[in-house]
């Protein structure tokens, strides 16, 4: 059974669509309203509040923290520095990923680190024999996203004591919000300018008022995960269960996936000191990936042509879609697509999807299978680099 957040008691007098869904044993909005439209133009044109308590969180310090995390993650802990955040996966024995996530560190040996799973046991395991802390922080720290054009200025309105107008990209500081200690980073899941704010679960709602209280004046709105979900697919971003499956998970070795094959190949340091799994990619670095994720940008007047065939309107869902379909090369299928949306931004339909290695170039024209009235059908489909949507305010410095 699904508890509340500690953001419950003020999103439960929100959602007037009382549609939820169970994240990680908690309750998460699904959208506010009855359609999520208001929502996510919150988030690409004004500022919209997320509740992301549900993810887990874990707190390590200690003389060997560094070396601890060094030990688990692909990227190189030597080259961050305090008050960085890194968005990072780490792998088993054999090169495939387990989960992916952030790491704050917050000072020279503590570290914040979130996870889509549960995570205690693979990091203590890997801890055997070293000076340091691993504390499951995840019911302790609540955790909001701030997010869109606006949530700058509405942050610098309200926090007197840290500097956001100068918080670059992938940052994070103390600050004060109503009197209540919070650490501010500035990341993020929908690929647009945002923040993410980092607070003890006792002193949540507090917060929770002051930016909603705040935010009026910068059109804020809660938004809940039915428009996080067109927003991240728009940002590229992957979703674990979705667009890949965390090794520990998976059934299959089709189900497992490297860092290269997410196309996340540039947050593999090979050259650092010893890492889980670096032997297994070293060796796959060198040989190439049999696949790779990739974006896919979908012939929408190809899509239209379906509809007209049967007599009537064009139509897709607003809701995007988590359901896997197949992808073609004349006519033989070499991959799947995993995620896809119609984008509000963009206008345009578009998934994210896993493909051999031959044809991931941008450019490559592919078929994506779309149902028409219960008949498969198959329409062009182009390999695009992601983010389809990538704005110069999303690391630019915020106009406040």
């Amino acid at each position: 059974m699904p508890v509340g957040t500690a953001f419950h008691e003020r999103t439960f007098q929100l959602c007037e669509s009382l549609n939820y869904r169970e994240w990680s044993g908690y309750y998460a909005v699904s959208s506010y309203e009855p359609h999520h439209e208001h929502e996510y133009n919150a988030i690409r044109n004004a500022a919209a509040l997320i509740d992301i308590s549900p993810l887990f969180k874990y707190r390590v310090s200690g003389k060997d923290a560094t070396r601890l995390v060094d030990r688990i993650i692909t990227r190189d802990m030597r080259k961050v520095s305090v008050g960085q955040v890194i968005y990072t996966p780490w792998c088993d024995e054999h090169g495939k990923v387990i989960d992916d996530g952030t790491v704050s560190r917050l000072e020279e040996n503590t570290y914040r680190w979130t996870a889509a799973d549960p995570s205690l046991r693979w990091f203590t395991q890997n801890a055997t024999g070293m000076d340091v802390s691993v504390e499951d922080i995840s019911e302790s720290v609540a955790a909001l996203a701030l997010q869109g054009p606006t949530s700058g200025r509405l942050l610098k309105s309200l926090v007197k004591n840290a500097d956001i107008e100068n918080l670059k990209y992938f940052r994070v500081t103390a600050a004060l919000i109503a009197g209540v200690r919070v650490e501010i980073s500035r990341t993020g899941y929908t690929g647009d300018l945002g923040y993410e704010i980092w607070v003890s679960a006792e002193q949540a709602v507090a917060v929770w008022d002051a930016l909603m209280a705040a935010g009026r004046a910068f059109d804020i709105h809660p938004a809940g995960m039915l428009a996080l979900d067109v927003s991240r697919i728009e940002a590229g971003l992957l979703l674990i269960d979705v667009d890949f499956n965390s090794s520990k998970k998976a059934l299959i070795d089709e189900q497992k996936y490297s860092p290269f094959e997410l196309g996340l190949g540039r947050l593999v340091h090979l050259n650092k000191n010893r890492f889980i799994g670096q032997a297994a990619l070293t060796a796959e670095q060198k040989l190439g990936s049999a696949r790779e994720i990739v974006g896919l940008e979908i012939d929408w007047p190809e899509v239209e042509r379906l509809y007209e065939n049967v007599g009537l309107p064009p139509a897709v869902s607003p809701v995007a879609s988590r359901v896997a379909v197949p992808v073609f090369k004349d006519g033989t299928q070499v991959g799947k697509a995993t995620s896809s949306t119609w984008s509000p931004t963009l206008k345009k339909m578009i998934a994210l999807g896993t493909v051999k290695r031959e044809f991931t170039r941008p450019g490559t024209q592919l078929q994506f299978e779309i149902t028409v009235e219960a008949k498969r059908h198959r329409v062009r489909a182009r390999v695009v680099k992601t983010p389809f949507f990538n704005p110069k305010r999303k690391i630019a410095t915020p106009v406040i």
